[in-house]
């Protein structure tokens, strides 16, 4: 079947994006789709969702550590409290994507999110996630939605909140990489895990 599951390279069937390199393998059986929970792990994941938008996701996954290590490990109150300093810094920093936009919406989203009670962005992202039996498993990558309304109903939850650079597609992305959704096709070997 065109777009379906296909072989990797232990036999297994995988989503077809999940082959193109080991590291994607190895993201796709591991991570991708399972439950992410508290509120600096979403926040790390809400960024690199936001400087992922307009690149490949292979991008930023192989620069991640170099964002953990720019944005202190994605500590909300750590990365609120960054100066002018730190911005200039990572302006600079190869090892993150230098853009001014994306660094500048990250630094004012730590700063709202550093004023919202422990546990209040868990509760409200994981609020939009649908359920999960209204859901058909995809068998094919063409059945995999890119903007659903629940994405849309969590992005403007989450700007109206004061967040920025979190888009319907980019909440959508969100939601599969943080387990709110299960898009891996039917037959994945990592659908069940």
């Amino acid at each position: 079947m065109a777009g379906g599951a296909v072989p990797g390279p232990d036999g297994a069937l995988r989503c077809p994006w999940g082959l193109s390199t080991e590291d994607y393998v190895t993201y796709h059986d591991e991570e991708w789709g399972r439950p992410v929970h508290g509120d600096d792990a979403l926040f790390e994941r809400v960024s690199l969702e936001a400087f992922q938008s307009g690149l490949s996701w292979i991008t930023i996954l192989r620069r991640r550590e170099g964002f953990r290590a720019a944005f202190a490990g994605f500590k909300i109150s750590d990365v609120a409290a960054f100066t002018d300093t730190d911005r200039e810094r990572l302006l600079a920093d190869e090892g993150i994507i230098r853009n001014r936009a994306k660094i500048d919406a990250t630094l004012a989203n730590a700063r709202v999110l550093a004023d919202w009670p422990e546990g209040e962005l868990d509760t409200l992202i994981w609020s939009h996630a649908p359920d999960p039996a209204a859901r058909p498993a995809p068998r094919v990558i063409g059945d995999v939605p890119a903007i659903t309304d629940e994405s849309t109903a969590l992005s403007k939850a989450l700007k109206k909140r004061g967040l920025r650079f979190v888009g319907p597609t980019t909440a959508y992305a969100l939601m599969q990489a943080c387990g709110l959704v299960n898009d891996h096709l039917v037959d994945c070997v990592a659908r069940q895990r």
